[in-house]
């Protein structure tokens, strides 16, 4: 195996990696791909290395900025504090560790649950910001992930390019 072909694979699986890492917030996500993307342009051995790079870093930064604005701009419009949400990450994160598997899912529910229903003080009315918020977070993270999926792609079809 070359150094090239060596570097082109790590390249791709951190990609991979990086993509998971947009649905599971335990893993890094965007960042990742990034990376991936990076060490294929300096070390994949391929004259469109760093066109490649160029594509994908443009995908990838869309993806994570888009994350933020959409979930940024929901809960600002629906005076939802970002608290609430950090709360349901940290609650999350803990949730994977004690409950493996649906943990994440269940730790960050409750967080959200909980830090809305101490800041507006009615089940329903927390039950209703919870909502939004994660439809918000959740409708951030798709779009975080399609475009992670499209620099990972672009990394893919330079990398199978180069192998023929």
């Amino acid at each position: 195996m070359t150094p090239a072909l060596l570097a082109a694979i790590a390249a791709v699986l951190l990609a991979l990696v990086g993509v998971a890492g947009t649905i599971v917030p335990v893993l890094p996500g965007s960042v990742t791909v990034a990376a991936g993307l990076l060490i294929f342009a300096l070390w994949g051995g391929s004259p469109y290395g760093w066109i490649v790079f160029a594509i994908g870093l443009l995908f990838v930064a869309a993806g994570a900025s888009a994350q933020y604005l959409i979930t940024g701009r929901t809960l600002r419009r629906q005076e939802i504090p970002s608290r609430s949400v950090l709360i349901g990450i940290v609650t999350g994160v803990v949730g994977f560790f004690v409950i493996p598997v649906v943990g994440l899912v269940l730790g960050f529910v409750a967080g959200l649950f909980g830090s809305e229903w101490v800041r507006v003080r009615d089940v329903r009315r927390a039950v209703e910001t919870s909502w939004i918020a994660l439809k918000s977070v959740g409708f951030g993270m798709l779009v975080e992930f399609c475009c992670a999926v499209a620099a990972t792609t672009v990394l893919g079809v330079a990398v199978v390019q180069q192998l023929l």
